[in-house]
């Protein structure tokens, strides 16, 4: 049994997401105690416990302790299994994130995983579906990873309803070293994204891509922004751009003009972009279970945020694989040793 202190670095939801995710692909079984105790509202929110659900659904797993609220759990895996299944997070809980529980034990099934999940696509706090599919799976690829995600519908904050349709196939992982590859070179540096809004004036979305775009161009990248207006369940908007390995989102809130939306996002990008990095902060911490998980592989990141110390710090505790972080310049190299 490996026991994990839900509190440490992060403290966040991500910590149990590494952990039962790592506890499915071991086979070990695994207790988290204090998850989330340093929030407002500590344990385990709806979109954890589904999250914790569908793992134990792939891996035959027995979880005691799960529930809304609950501090402590413990996770114990059987064997993973392929098949269809139908998830319902019930509110605008993050899509993404919920994939990010599943998605490395998923790579180990004997067979193919689809997932039908309803809920939050671009959502606060959390990447959205389009860095999912453009950043995450990009880099994730190189890896010998194979996922196709669909959406279906697009989900909001507070209602949710968004679909995607996930199918993750049996993979053959390796390593892959990021930081001697120039990722951003891939397209010729050319900065691509969507913005979209549903149940909204079709200009919202229009002026949150011209704005980004502007700002991008101006900076002497050359920029392509598709734009998506439609009318889903919820009323939303938002805006993901990307470039290599590297990408920014920033989600439309109410009272705050559609021109603000794009330069954000813009700003974002810019400042990843703007570093000699191999990848950006946000890809930087969902690389490090898979770099566990394949024993190799490095890369270049401009900061090390405490999400990437703390998945450092998870992975090590279920694998026999050591990371090494050494400042370069102005950048941090993170390496399996």
């Amino acid at each position: 049994m490996i026991h994990i202190d839900g509190s440490y670095g992060e403290g966040g939801g991500q910590i149990l997401r590494t952990s039962v995710a790592l506890s499915a692909v071991t086979g070990e079984a695994v207790t988290i105690n204090n998850i989330r105790s340093n929030r407002p509202k500590p344990g385990l929110s709806a979109q954890h416990v589904k999250a914790i659900e569908t793992a134990a659904l792939i891996c035959d797993a027995t979880v005691e302790g799960i529930g809304i609220g609950s501090t402590a759990i413990t996770f114990s895996p059987q064997e993973m299994k392929g098949g269809c299944y139908n998830i319902d997070i019930g509110t605008a809980g993050s899509i993404a994130l919920l994939l990010q529980c599943i998605m490395p034990a998923a790579a180990y099934s004997d067979s193919d995983i689809e997932l039908r999940i309803t809920g939050g696509t671009d959502v606060s706090w959390s990447p959205s579906i389009d860095y999912l599919n453009n950043v995450t799976l990009r880099a994730l690829s190189k890896m010998g990873y194979r996922c196709n995600i669909d959406t279906r519908k697009r989900g909001y904050y507070p209602r949710g309803g968004g679909v995607v349709h996930a199918t993750i196939y049996p993979s053959e992982m390796r390593s892959c070293d990021f930081s001697e590859e120039d990722m951003n070179s891939e397209e010729g540096g050319k900065v691509t994204g969507i913005s979209h809004s549903s149940n909204l004036p079709e200009h919202v979305a229009q002026r949150q891509a011209d704005s980004a775009r502007d700002l991008i161009q101006k900076a002497g990248y050359e920029c392509e922004i598709d734009t998506e207006c439609s009318e889903y369940p919820s009323t939303g908007s938002g805006i993901t751009l990307y470039c290599g390995m590297k990408g920014a989102y920033v989600p439309g809130k109410r009272g705050l003009p559609a021109e603000k939306v794009g330069s954000r996002v813009a700003a974002e990008l810019l400042e990843e972009l703007s570093s000699n990095s191999s990848v950006d902060v946000h890809l930087a911490d969902q690389l490090i279970p898979y770099m566990g998980l394949t024993k190799g592989g490095s890369f270049t990141v401009r900061e090390m945020s405490s999400h990437t110390a703390t998945n450092i710090h998870v992975t090590e505790q279920f694998l026999d694989v050591k990371f090494r972080t050494e400042k370069k310049e102005e950048m941090m190299e993170i390496s399996v040793i």
